[in-house]
């Protein structure tokens, strides 16, 4: 089933995004308070993948949708030498430093001003992370960027999905921002025809009851050599 039936439309996703205040509270969708647990459950996630024999590098990440830099701040740079970030809109951009900090910003590299739908990585990552922000791209454009992204890792590098998955087992549109909500069945869909496998795949726990559950990936090209088949974890 392709997503362009939802008629997802990159236009006006820029647009509801160009009126959200530059804050956590923002780019949470008023669900600020969550912060704190979302950044130690993706911490969890991230040193198990970091724990194994074939483990990605710790040299350069990139945050891909990165808004005011959050996940930059909190989990990236305190992992990583280096973190490029992707970002289209300005205003959160030009937050970044501010909300990184001048002693953290000299981590930052190369800031993108582009959707990732025009993204082209241009180095190659030990990490690629990618979290609230896909279900702003049709199927097709997720697919091939998945592809740029496959092709764009490091020596055991690893791309990262966390994502909002629907219960109903159906894609769910939010007319506000154009963006839908897909189902754990149409993620897996979509890793295979990008030609990724998932190594690990876990739930996040302690959020609240009444949002949609949260799904981490750890995505590594078709065919690479095997990890121990006990890292996969579905939940």
């Amino acid at each position: 089933m392709s997503s362009n039936k939802y008629d997802i439309n990159y236009d006006k996703a820029l647009e509801y995004w160009a009126d959200i205040p530059p804050t956590v509270d923002g780019v949470l969708g008023g669900f600020g308070f969550i912060s704190d647990v979302d950044i130690n459950g993706s911490q969890l996630f991230l040193n198990s993948l970091l724990s194994f024999e074939n483990a990605p590098g710790t040299n350069v990440a990139v945050d891909c949708g990165a808004g005011i830099g959050r996940i930059t701040k909190h989990l990236l740079i305190p992992n990583f030498q280096s973190v490029d970030i992707v970002e289209p809109d300005e205003k959160f951009i030009n937050s970044i430093e501010e909300f990184v900090g001048i002693d953290k910003k000299s981590k930052i590299g190369t800031i993108y001003r582009v959707g990732l739908q025009e993204f082209r990585p241009e180095r190659k990552y030990d990490i690629i992370w990618n979290q609230w922000v896909l279900g702003y791209l049709t199927d097709e454009d997720l697919t091939t960027y998945l592809i740029r992204c496959r092709d764009s890792l490091a020596h055991n590098g690893v791309i990262i999905i966390k994502e909002n998955v629907t219960s109903s087992g159906k894609v769910e549109k939010d007319d506000a921002d154009s963006s839908i909500t897909r189902s754990l069945k149409q993620y897996l869909k979509i890793f295979k025809c990008a030609n990724l496998k998932r190594i690990k795949q876990c739930k996040q726990t302690n959020f609240p009851s009444g949002i949609y559950p949260v799904y981490m990936f750890a995505l590594i090209p078709q065919g690479d050599e095997d990890v121990d088949k006990k890292t996969l974890n579905p939940a």
